[in-house]
């Protein structure tokens, strides 16, 4: 399996594309037109439009942040909208409510910093794990996965766990 390693570089591209011919011995020509895929962030498919259904935990979570009575009775009543767009390593998500638009830029492997609702601002890095989005700081993890045809993304903070499901519409 060594050799699909070297391949990520190369994921989405057809063995002909790679090799320039079907002539490979190692290939039979009904296989050289497939399409290689690597588990990579290219591959990853968070791109579209999210509508929470679903989340738990979340006025303990909110309350565990810090964030303010106001937010959390406005969070509490409203179900976000998600749009995540994707290139490659870079992802731009933005979350709609009634009252405010959010849109946070990250690439994966580098810090960037998130402003949240009530306009508090952290630092974290996005990282891809198994088709997984794990961002990381001192406070929180947050695992954002897709499940089928839906998004869950799961934050911990101390023994708080807060889990928002929503469906791709």
């Amino acid at each position: 399996m060594d050799e699909f390693r070297l391949l990520r570089p190369l994921s989405g591209k057809t063995i002909k594309e790679i090799t320039g011919s079907l002539k490979s011995p190692a290939c039979q020509p009904a296989v050289c037109d497939e399409t290689v895929t690597t588990s990579s962030a290219a591959n990853m498919n968070f791109t579209g439009t999210w509508k929470v259904y679903s989340e738990e935990n979340l006025e303990e979570f909110l309350k565990s942040i810090g964030a303010p009575q106001m937010i959390i009775k406005m969070r509490k009543e409203v179900k976000p909208v998600i749009i995540i767009e994707q290139n490659g390593k870079d992802f731009t998500c933005t979350v709609k409510t009634p009252v405010c638009t959010k849109v946070h830029s990250f690439s994966l492997g580098k810090e960037s910093e998130i402003t949240t609702v009530d306009g508090r601002k952290f630092k974290c890095i996005v990282r891809e794990e198994n088709g997984k989005l794990i961002a990381e700081n001192d406070k929180f993890t947050s695992v954002r996965e897709i499940q089928g045809d839906e998004m869950i993304e799961t934050i911990t903070a101390g023994s708080i766990t807060f889990t928002s499901r929503s469906k791709r519409v």
